[in-house]
């Protein structure tokens, strides 16, 4: 019989593209089908470890939500107006409501009626309004701003240096930055130290979620990161109740941060990643962390019938081998995949905000659907909790992809009939008879614009959070934290065109709704490209990471090659192409 000999030598890149590289032992690559199960699979110490990461998700959800109390607008009054020497209280009428052009914004002493459980905020202490509040604007800048630079910066970091030694830093810092903030003296202190604490905060949640996502096996990871975004919603479920019982500012913020000083002690007792420390070849540390979770799961490691120390222990000579984000340019699939959820995230939260907006403001008017705070803002809370209640199941029928896709046609269906239906209802109501007056049409118009909203709110949240835990799991260990670091800046980006929407008078609004809905468009065309983790191993590797390729969304198989690559040097595939056909002979 004739030998057929298989090519192992080098090749030359493709086209300018980076030939991945495998030269790690294969059992200590197989991460979720052989060195986890060895240790105890999903054992009792990594669900100590995932509890750990549930635990700051509470106060995470504080930080994030804080905005909505600290920097609050109040119903002012104007006391003495610079017109009037008399110091005679205006009447009711002389509400003002910050207006930078109303005359009555002459004013040299303002009262203040707070409706967020607070006595005194932000905006009260340093009377933000009229002619200064756009400080307020520029106050929800810093935050969002210092994420999105946190976000990238630590994503580089933590495929650098670790997940671990990047928790720990950014603990220790927003400890510092976030203390500062409630000793602000003036608005460009505050807004400075909010953006060096939303950058902390970055650090925080992008760690956490990466060592979430890495100690679990496939059955695990989706159930874990949902217990912790609900997490994150009952912080701002329960930051009203804490405002109120703050009563200030000040000691609110400081309520915030201080329950962050219990993870100093992750310093001790969270290791590294065991999947970061064996991807990157730095098997003298991983030693140790197996035989700690070896110990902890009280698993006998000499049962090893895959030899998997004894890989270990022939490794050990090998240098550490660190991949940089950059290197995704020179990949065919990865790059395409993160692009594309990168540009979900971004639409799902862009154009929350136009559904919020809608939904506050039906009519058009600064008044808002409820005329209450709390009603508001459970309202949309409680939305978000609906969308993490269904992404569930929806996730778990369709997978990942089928779940992201049919939550971004709801929303773009949603944001289209919003903007095309019930604009043609206005323009053609007198000949469809739908209301005889003004009135009518309006309660019309308004409870149909609600409706999309809450729908469109709805769905995009279940897109925003699908996609950033997509990513998760798409992107392969030597460079998860930067793929998902640009995927949460994406989404910061995203978030960012509220604020940038209220500093101009929410002028532009109907374009801006008009481009994210062409945006949702643009999406689901995109999504199709996806391959489907569902109860797939990580990828661990660039080449890994390479061999999701799309499947069929209705029948789909197990990860298989891309044709095009069919002539490119995989050293894994090549060797058991030719421990197979050697057997046969």
């Amino acid at each position: 019989m004739a030998v057929v000999e298989l090519e192992t030598g080098d090749h030359q890149p493709e086209n300018g593209f980076v030939s991945p590289e495998t030269t790690s032992p294969e059992l200590l690559t197989r991460i979720d089908g052989s060195v986890l199960p060895f240790l105890g699979a999903f054992g009792k110490y990594q669900k100590q470890l995932i509890v750990l990461t549930w635990i700051p998700a509470l106060f995470i959800g504080f930080s994030q939500y804080s905005d909505d109390f600290l920097l609050a607008q109040p119903n002012n009054t104007c006391i003495q107006p610079l017109a009037n020497l008399t110091n005679e209280r205006i009447g009711p009428s002389s509400t003002v409501h910050n207006n930078a052009n109303n005359t009555q914004c002459n004013c040299t002493e303002w009262t203040f009626e707070m409706h967020t459980g607070l006595v005194q905020n932000v905006v009260t202490k340093w009377s933000l309004v009229c002619d200064s509040a756009w400080k307020v604007h520029i106050a929800k800048f810093s935050l969002l701003v210092g994420s999105i630079f946190g976000y990238l910066v630590f994503g580089i970091l933590t495929d650098w240096f670790g997940r671990h030694p990047v928790l720990i830093i950014s603990v220790l810092f927003m400890l510092v930055f976030g203390l500062s903030v409630a000793f602000s003296v003036n608005v460009p202190m505050f807004s400075t130290l909010r953006f060096f604490e939303g950058f902390c905060l970055a650090g925080i949640t992008l760690s956490l979620y990466v060592l979430r996502i890495e100690l679990c096996l496939p059955g695990w990871r989706f159930s874990m990161t949902m217990v912790a975004s609900f997490v994150v919603l009952g912080g701002q479920l329960l930051m009203p109740g804490v405002a109120y019982l703050c009563r200030d500012w000040q000691v609110l913020q400081a309520v915030i941060i201080c329950p962050l000083l219990l993870m100093v002690s992750y310093i001790w007792i969270f290791p590294e990643s065991l999947r970061w420390l064996l991807a990157t070849q730095q098997y003298g540390r991983s030693k140790l962390i197996m035989g700690h979770i070896a110990k902890k799961n009280r698993v006998n490691m000499e049962l090893d019938p895959d030899n998997i120390l004894g890989e270990l222990q022939r490794s050990l000579q090998q240098k550490p081998k660190k991949t940089c984000i950059v290197k995704m340019v020179g990949t065919r699939n990865l790059w395409k995949n993160i692009v594309v959820l990168c540009v979900n995230s971004l639409t799902g939260y862009g154009i929350h905000h136009c559904f919020a907006r809608s939904m506050k403001y039906p009519d058009g008017q600064e008044t808002t659907m409820f005329h209450n705070f709390y009603a508001d803002y459970y309202t949309m809370a409680g939305i978000a909790v609906a969308s993490c209640i269904a992404l569930c199941p929806a996730v778990g029928l369709m997978g990942r992809r089928g779940g992201l896709l049919m939550f971004m046609i709801i929303t773009a269906l949603a944001s289209l009939l919003q903007l095309g239906l019930l604009n043609l209802l206005g323009k053609y109501s007198g000949h469809l008879n739908i209301g005889r007056t003004v009135c009518s049409y309006i309660f019309f118009f308004d409870n149909f614009s609600i409706a999309f909203s809450i729908i469109g709110m709805f769905s995009s949240q279940a897109v925003s959070n699908l996609s950033i835990f997509f990513c998760a799991e798409i992107t392969p260990t030597v460079i998860r934290g930067g793929g998902l670091g640009l995927v949460l800046a994406s989404a910061g980006f995203g978030t960012l065109t509220a604020p940038i929407m209220e500093l101009h008078n929410q002028k532009g609004y109907f374009l801006h709704h008009i481009i994210f809905a062409c945006c949702t468009l643009i999406c689901i065309i995109c999504i199709l490209l996806l391959p489907e983790t569902r109860n797939q191993p990580l990828p661990e590797t660039l080449a890994d990471a390479e061999n999701y390729t799309r499947q069929p969304l209705l029948l789909p198989r197990k990860p298989l090659l891309h044709p095009s690559d069919s002539s490119r040097d995989y050293t894994r595939t090549s060797f058991d192409c030719h421990s197979m056909l050697m057997s046969q002979i």
